[in-house]
């Protein structure tokens, strides 16, 4: 076969690539959105669209090159695959540098002793996946979020309380429990374009002369081993937004 066939081949091939990448990634972002489709299918499919994403650019660039070599008419399809496929491949490979090295935890919280237990939401059965068992769950918290701990907050446990649910309901979340009797309030976030949802609560104890609080926040994944670090994000900002009232 003529080096211009094989120009013109590669060069349709990554154009070709490309659409099928970006077709399968939205097609998957889209259904897991819509629950048409578990969250983690739809997460496979932003990664095979990746991984194509790949071919396309490889197959781009080769083609282009033999097009300076041999001008075709499918020279646009080349740097058109490139220009499709490359900020895709790009996003892919920040995803691992936005984590900044988090764990392969899902489950987060500030007591490790004694973490917030749910009552009107339900903890994941499969929680120690990825870890084995509690200790080993702890062992590696520890390590890798020793900021996350129980907060003082100076103001009384009613109006805390009252401050959280109104924080999250600035953020979006939908709360599930919000009881002042125990302290305690639960609710839902949704993360991403998929919306993959995480539960989360916080607990307010009062302190023993009644003017201050104590306050612990628990985020959990509902599927996924890891989650990049978004549940520590979470608590980090929800702590900040609490303290300022």
């Amino acid at each position: 076969m003529s080096q211009a066939k094989w120009t013109m081949r590669l060069s349709r091939l990554s154009l070709r690539l490309a659409i099928a990448a970006l077709a399968i990634a939205a097609i998957g972002l889209v259904l897991a959105r819509y629950d048409i489709i578990p969250k983690l299918a739809g997460f496979a499919g932003l990664g095979a669209g990746g991984l194509l994403a790949i071919f396309a650019v490889l197959s781009g660039l080769a083609g282009l090159v033999l097009n300076l070599r041999h001008k075709t008419a499918t020279r646009k399809a080349a740097i058109w695959a490139l220009v499709l496929s490359l900020p895709f491949v790009g996003f892919m490979a920040s995803r691992p540098m936005a984590a900044g090295g988090a764990p392969a935890l899902h489950d987060i919280t500030t007591n490790l002793a004694n973490p917030p237990a749910f009552t009107k939401l339900s903890l994941r059965a499969d929680n120690l996946a990825g870890v084995g068992t509690l200790n080993q769950w702890r062992v590696l918290h520890a390590k890798a979020y020793p900021d996350l701990q129980p907060v003082r907050i100076e103001r009384p446990a009613a109006q805390v309380l009252a401050d959280a649910a109104r924080i999250a309901g600035q953020n979006g979340w939908d709360i599930a429990l919000n009881d002042p009797a125990t302290g305690q309030l639960e609710a839902t976030a949704s993360v991403s374009f998929i919306r993959f949802h995480d539960d989360i609560i916080v607990r307010v104890v009062a302190s023993p002369d009644g003017k201050a609080s104590l306050v612990d926040l628990r985020s959990v994944s509902r599927v996924g081993v890891g989650d990049l670090g978004v549940n520590a994000k979470r608590i980090r900002a929800f702590i900040a937004a609490l303290q300022q009232g």
